[in-house]
């Protein structure tokens, strides 16, 4: 069973990320398997199980919740194209390439795609991680962020 999360920079960059252990750890701390770096998502978010044929989600009583295609879930069997919201990072589950063509989400439109309750891009991320006042654009706080989770994927390679 080949397991990929795909996810969309705002500016359209696909990236991939190989769920290939039995359990995946999603979340902000620095020991999750897959680290998503932003306050908003709690330190061991929710967890990927893989085995005998199915994928699994588990939420990990986080903070904001765990969403897939749109629903606050805290267990879920995982299908070919479902919508993981992991805080603002939004999944596609792709399972033995199916679904051959994902799109990104217009980057208007990625509110729209999850639950009311998961954050606002634009208007929830205040702080980016580095506090020191360099950097208070939200949008870019969120690239800087989703780059440090590719170079974290690249590094376990």
């Amino acid at each position: 069973m080949d397991v990929k999360l795909v996810m969309f920079k705002s500016d359209g960059q696909r990236k991939d990320f190989r769920i290939h252990k039995d359990k995946t750890i999603l979340g902000r701390g620095s020991d999750c398997d897959l680290r998503v770096p932003l306050l908003n998502v709690s330190r061991k978010h929710c967890e990927l199980l893989l085995g005998a044929g199915k994928l699994k989600l588990r939420d990990l009583t986080s903070s904001n919740g765990t969403y897939v295609n749109n629903r606050r879930v805290n267990e879920a069997p995982l299908r070919p194209g479902d919508r993981i919201a992991v805080g603002p990072v939004i999944f596609t589950v792709q399972i033995d390439g199916v679904p051959a063509e994902i799109a990104p989400l217009p980057s208007k439109s990625v509110h729209a795609a999850v639950a009311d309750d998961v954050v606002d891009l634009e208007a929830d991320i205040l702080e980016p991680l580095n506090t020191d006042g360099e950097d208070s654009d939200p949008m870019a706080a969120l690239d800087a962020a989703l780059a440090d989770l590719a170079d974290d994927d690249e590094d376990r390679k």
